[in-house]
């Protein structure tokens, strides 16, 4: 059985760890969070694509085609799709930018973007060590206003 919960995340990012092109989820938290900082608060979750803050200029240009065939499947709106769950592995809190730049090779990201995300308001990210597997059919779910807003977790009535 699936999780009812979910973790809300770029969409590109969501395609590029459900296609095995990245293992680790990098994460600051969202403004709607309790004191605005993300807590590892579960180990199993769906993965949410959301499109809100997504930009081409934060992610790997060999991750640009991935972010083309995200917009072209959008979900229809009303409606949110899920298609994969992640169970996490480890969680990492680091504050040592060059540790986290080290991990380069695991996430969709620009040194930009991660430089830019681990100095917001106090320095340091969440590196979430993830294993992503499909869903035997995508589990489809009406969207309710309480799902929306900048924060990490839904809970899914």
């Amino acid at each position: 059985m699936a999780p009812r919960v979910a973790f809300k995340e770029w969409a590109v990012i969501c395609a590029a760890l459900a296609a095995g092109r990245q293992s680790l989820i990098l994460r600051k938290g969202g403004i709607a969070e309790h004191g605005g900082e993300f807590r590892p608060e579960h180990e199993r979750f769906l993965l949410l694509p959301t499109y809100f803050h997504e930009h081409r200029f934060g992610i790997k240009s060999d991750l640009l085609p991935l972010l083309e065939r995200c917009e072209a499947e959008k979900h229809e709106p009303g409606t949110l799709r899920f298609t994969h769950e992640a169970t996490v592995q480890s969680v990492d809190h680091l504050v040592d930018l060059d540790r986290v730049l080290a991990l380069d090779a695991e996430h969709g990201w620009t040194a930009e973007e991660v430089t830019k995300r681990f100095h917001y308001r106090k320095p340091g990210v969440f590196a979430i060590r993830v294993a992503v597997v499909a869903l035997p059919e995508p589990l489809i779910v009406p969207e309710r206003p309480e799902y929306a807003g900048c924060r990490t977790w839904v809970e899914l009535g």
